[in-house]
């Protein structure tokens, strides 16, 4: 294995809000997601609330694609999901967005309680901790130096999840 900054294999992407005084920004198809969303389930299809595409145009939002892990980065750090369809976040986010032939979804989201540890450790804040997106990309992993491997564990975790599922 080899030691990697995770900026190095992933783009970490923050979010943002529309304004919620303006109807038409909301209601929409757009998937939006909030940190309360993200509980104990792996993969994210769909948002509770969702903005309009003139909602996402003026906002700080970005689109995520499919696979990205999102990570709450406040007020409850280091909760994780998996993108199962394109969607944006709130700015409670510091989103995941693998780069393909260097780290695997499924892998880095198997490595949720290190990201966790990490940004409760670096976060600063007066009224809450907070973790930005350039603390995260300065977190240093060790992984397997093919991205073969990365997908094996990815995998193996994946049904070591489902088989838990089953069971509960």
């Amino acid at each position: 294995w080899e030691q990697h900054k995770l900026g190095d294999l992933a783009n970490i992407v923050g979010g943002g809000t529309p304004s919620t005084n303006m109807d038409k920004y909301w209601d929409g198809n757009i998937n939006w997601f909030s940190p309360i969303e993200v509980g104990n389930q792996i993969y994210k299809i769909s948002s509770q609330r969702k903005i309009t595409e003139e909602g996402y145009n003026h906002s700080s939002a970005k689109m995520l694609p499919i696979g990205t892990i999102l990570f709450t980065s406040r007020a409850g750090i280091g909760k994780t999901a998996i993108l199962e369809e394109e969607g944006c976040t709130n700015q409670g986010f510091q989103s995941i967005v693998p780069n393909k032939d260097k780290l695997d979804s499924y892998f880095i989201f198997s490595r949720t309680n290190e990201l966790k540890e990490y940004g409760e450790k670096v976060g600063a804040g007066s009224t809450f901790v907070e973790v930005s997106g350039k603390q995260m990309a300065d977190m240093n992993l060790m992984i397997p130096k093919r991205i073969e491997e990365q997908i094996i564990i990815g995998k193996y975790f994946s049904n070591i999840d489902n088989l838990i599922s089953l069971h509960q």
